[in-house]
């Protein structure tokens, strides 16, 4: 079962013109519930227009913070995002899921690591925790930000990324990337592959990074991993997240299949159609398996197939080795064998 509790905002800051950030407040008997890792993110549900929609947003908070923290752009057509920044205020109480997901930082505070991310908009919200775990955990690390957007005035956490430099000038160092904006000491374009060899090549050439984390949209992060790749970046060490859901994808078996799926130490049983996803054949029967962004970018879905086959034709987040185990995203994942166990518990 989908683990959601209910909490209160606390605070809506209006970070730019069609952006949002929004506080909350965990009571005390939760805070342990809520411990997290930079980088990870909780999935909020809320009825908006009389149907339930769930979105998964990263935490932009510290784990040392006193309050939790995610950021919504507005964008076109987005159900949630529009709802968050046009109607939600604080006071206003709202469905969340406990932290997770596989994009993270784990701090190390006895080490002097050198870190470098690339972010494109929003894709900065969980570097953003990132950079604030490392500068006040990782007291001799130093963190390099590549950050692009159209403009300053649509830069997500332009002046608190500002703010911390001049606390931080010795470890912290900012790149600002502008497509529409020329502006004195920032790039004009896109994080492309001359800006990430200027990055790596010219600006920063001194310093050894012991990791890379890059988060937007797939165009972009596909080109920053070809070009690190060509530097001869360990595979290892770049870790990326998509911010945008995948294509669309469609099976082309038909015919019925048996699901068996375990879930909080219970198996139920369906008769389901192999042309639609196993987490859609799930959910069409009622059966409350996590999920959040159905677009194949989180891992609230991830489960195990332990008895028959199931594909993915589109993955952009487990590992070959994970493949390899069984593990599967529901939402992208179809049922090829007539007959299919899936374990949620064992993921």
């Amino acid at each position: 079962m989908s683990k959601f509790v209910t909490l209160t905002i606390k605070k809506v800051i209006q970070e730019t013109s069609s952006a949002v950030s929004l506080v909350f407040e965990v009571p005390v008997e939760m805070k342990s519930d809520f411990q997290f890792i930079p980088g990870q993110f909780i999935t909020l549900k809320a009825k908006v227009n009389g149907e339930e929609v769930r979105r998964a947003y990263s935490l932009s908070s510290s784990p040392n913070d006193s309050d939790i923290k995610v950021s919504v752009k507005k964008i076109a057509d987005g159900t949630f995002s529009i709802y968050a920044n046009e109607h939600l205020k604080a006071g206003d109480s709202i469905e969340v899921m406990l932290p997770e997901g596989k994009f993270k930082l784990q701090p190390q505070p006895n080490k002097k690591l050198n870190y470098m991310a690339f972010a494109a908009g929003s894709g900065i919200t969980p570097i953003m925790s990132m950079i604030k775990t490392v500068l006040t955990e990782e007291r001799d690390s130093k963190f390099v930000l590549i950050y692009g957007n159209k403009s300053s005035s649509e830069t997500i956490f332009f002046k608190e990324l500002l703010q911390l430099q001049s606390i931080y000038p010795d470890r912290l160092f900012l790149e600002f990337i502008y497509s529409r904006e020329n502006a004195d000491g920032a790039l004009f374009g896109r994080i492309d592959k001359s800006t990430v060899n200027f990055a790596v090549k010219n600006k920063f050439k001194d310093i050894l990074f012991n990791d890379f984390f890059i988060c937007g949209p797939k165009a972009m992060i596909t080109t920053v991993k070809e070009v690190l790749a060509e530097n001869n970046v360990r595979e290892n060490s770049i870790h990326f997240e998509l911010f945008t859901a995948t294509e669309t994808t469609n099976s082309s078996d038909t015919g019925h299949v048996t699901i068996n799926v375990v879930l909080d130490d219970e198996t139920d049983q369906i008769e389901a159609d192999k042309s639609i996803t196993i987490l859609d054949n799930l959910l069409k029967a009622d059966i409350d398996v996590p999920y959040s962004c159905k677009g194949g970018v989180c891992s609230s879905c991830i489960c195990r197939v332990v008895e028959g086959k199931a594909n993915m034709p589109v993955n952009n987040l487990l590992t070959d080795d994970e493949v390899e185990e069984g593990l599967v995203l529901a939402c992208q994942a179809y049922a090829v064998s007539d007959s299919v166990k899936v374990d949620f518990d064992d993921a």
